[in-house]
């Protein structure tokens, strides 16, 4: 049970960052608390999956813009979790994109005064 501890905080954290994102962000939404949990989980498996995997095909791109790609990646890979999540609409490219910043400076933050 302790090595799940982790896991459930982290969900937490990705669950509160998204929910905080869509009271910030109107074309960001969720139906319900289920969409939010299921999108935390998927967007959490993303991100150790299929973004790692995204970041070595974009590589050149990503060195070419300085990094400064990674944050397309990262609103790509929102985009991607709300295509494959009932529930979990955002409205278009920028706001995934500026949500995506959001959620990750929001947990980053969360998780230095939690750790």
């Amino acid at each position: 049970m302790g090595n799940l501890v982790p896991f459930f905080v982290q969900w937490g954290l990705t669950s509160l960052s998204l929910w905080v994102a869509s009271h910030l962000f109107s074309g960001l939404r969720f139906a319900d608390g289920g969409s939010l949990l299921i999108a935390a989980l998927l967007l959490g498996f993303a991100n150790a999956v299929v973004k790692p995997l995204l970041i070595l095909f974009t590589l050149p791109l990503t060195v070419l813009t300085m990094g400064l790609f990674l944050l397309v990646v990262n609103a790509l890979v929102l985009m991607l979790v709300s295509s494959v999540v009932s529930g979990f609409t955002i409205s278009s490219f920028w706001t995934a994109f500026f949500a995506s910043i959001f959620i990750s400076l929001f947990s980053l933050f969360i998780s230095g005064i939690l750790f």
